[in-house]
């Protein structure tokens, strides 16, 4: 593999240099074909980082520019094409996962050939654009993940066939979920692990993790898992386990959140699994049974919506991230987001700590961390009102709540579904997760109960700062962005009418 990576870059290298030598002659490719003695073909082969001449010929092309045959093949690219020399250097282009976009990194090469100095500039802008936000390897390789997902409307039937072909071996595929205990006798006799129960007392900067993984100990691969969890969390991380087992996924991450994100091949791996986890805990096809049943029901019943979630026995979030997958493929209701916000009961700061959109960038979505997410969604109420209990009543039972979200200044109106409650590991945080579902003709189709006038209905924003609404009482910060755009529209309308004005 780096031999590989070595070689196209030395090709891509090679081909920037002779282009950009050639064109400071004025020379076109049949130009210098006619004085090197080479085809025109394979020139052009040559500049777009495909081939990679044998020493022959790079003496002729040397001789044909008038240039030494060092110079040519020195890994050097001058000042105006530095960034892009760098880059190649890096490998980073070879951390891209462009395969999965239908992107070869020979595509990309040629792309830069076309016009390398207009390329290494838009370079140099989007990396002091990440330096300026601080945009790390990990957020890029995670952002680059959810595009993949988005792209494929978050359903992959490789992975479900893999996962039911799994029930059907272990004639698991009528049971209502696997209990944690199965799960755990299979890891241990069938693919050797030892399971370890632990609350990291001694590691205490560890307790925040779901689960450590130690590799290869005398061929006995050890998983040490949190005891704090709920049993249902256990047996996801256990089917995650499998997932990687059975998908024979080898690059990986050691513990259940990212310290230190290496590679893509760790990010994809860790998603393929965690999929294959999912699908296995709640069979779609008993799943799209019972959501259809659930979505006939003229009125909103969030009861009947937990017990769904209870029978599967698994948590709110793994049950609404499944519904990602499921809905798009089997409903057609492919218009969605999936957010997680988190919260420390005695503050009023909310984080956006995930998100997922298919089809489009929906509203809401991230805003900048100094802003004040609008006080009006269902998911900031529910952990407003979270905040108000006591943990003990707060750890009971989920809260959740329905939303009819009307965006101001758009068309976009969302059917929100909120769960909110404390997190396992850390009561000290709420989470609250939202599925929203863009209201339109497919969605009234499918949910009767999304017709229901019951369905509470409110005018929404992205943050405080972004709303101009002028009566709203949950405000929790001044509208100035909303003011500096509207400033802008009415210079930019004013000069429209100076123009006009004066043009006549």
């Amino acid at each position: 593999m780096a031999q590989r990576v070595q070689e196209e870059n030395l090709r891509a290298i090679f081909g920037l240099k002779l282009r950009q030598y050639r064109e400071q002659q004025e020379l076109s490719t049949q130009d210098l074909a006619k004085r090197s003695g080479l085809s025109a073909s394979y020139i052009n082969e040559i500049e777009k980082g495909k081939k990679y001449p044998k020493a022959d010929k790079i003496m002729s092309l040397a001789n044909a520019l008038e240039v030494d045959y060092d110079e040519m093949v020195s890994l050097k690219l001058g000042k105006q094409l530095e960034q892009l020399s760098d880059l190649l250097k890096s490998n980073a282009l070879h951390e891209m996962p462009l395969e999965l976009f239908g992107i070869k990194t020979s595509d990309l090469i040629g792309l830069m050939g076309n016009d390398p100095a207009k390329f290494s500039a838009l370079l140099q802008t989007l990396l002091e654009v990440a330096r300026n936000y601080d945009v790390q390897v990990e957020q890029f390789l995670l952002a680059a993940l959810r595009s993949y997902q988005e792209l494929n409307n978050n359903y992959f039937e490789g992975l479900e066939k893999e996962a039911q072909i799994f029930l059907e071996k272990h004639a698991w595929t009528e049971l209502p979920t696997i209990p944690y205990e199965k799960l755990k006798k299979l890891l241990t006799n069938k693919h050797n692990y030892e399971i370890i129960e632990t609350n990291f007392e001694k590691q205490p900067d560890l307790q925040a993790f779901r689960s450590v993984f130690v590799p290869n100990t005398e061929d006995t691969p050890k998983l040490f898992i949190n005891d704090e969890l709920l049993p249902n969390q256990k047996a996801f991380v256990l089917g995650r386990e499998l997932g990687y087992c059975i998908l024979e996924l080898e690059k990986r991450a050691l513990t259940s959140s990212w310290i230190k994100v290496e590679s893509f091949d760790q990010v994809l791996n860790n998603f393929k699994a965690s999929y294959f986890s999912g699908a296995i805990l709640m069979n779609r096809f008993t799943l799209v049974r019972k959501l259809q049943n659930f979505f006939n029901q003229q009125n909103w019943e969030p009861e009947k919506l937990l017990k769904m979630i209870e029978y599967f026995d698994t948590t709110p979030e793994t049950f609404t991230h499944r519904l990602t997958q499921i809905l798009p493929h089997y409903f057609g209701i492919d218009q969605l987001f999936f957010l997680r916000f988190h919260n420390k009961p005695e503050t009023q700061q909310y984080k956006l700590s995930k998100e997922l959109h298919l089809s489009q960038l929906h509203n809401p979505h991230r805003v900048n961390p100094s802003e004040h997410y609008c006080r009006r969604w269902v998911t900031i109420t529910l952990l407003q009102e979270l905040a108000k209990m006591n943990i003990h009543e707060a750890g009971k039972k989920p809260l959740i709540d329905i939303q009819r979200s009307k965006f101001y200044g758009t068309d976009n109106e969302y059917l929100c579904i909120s769960f909110a409650r404390p997190l396992a590991l850390n009561s000290d945080i709420n989470s609250c997760i939202t599925l929203g579902l863009l209201y339109n003709k497919t969605l009234k189709k499918n949910i009767t109960f999304a017709n229901n006038l019951d369905v509470k209905t409110r005018v929404v924003n992205e943050s405080c700062e972004r709303c101009p609404i002028a009566d709203c009482e949950e405000r929790a910060a001044d509208p100035f962005i909303s003011q500096q755009e509207n400033k802008q529209t009415k210079r930019e309308e004013a000069l429209q009418q100076f123009l006009t004005n004066h043009q006549k």
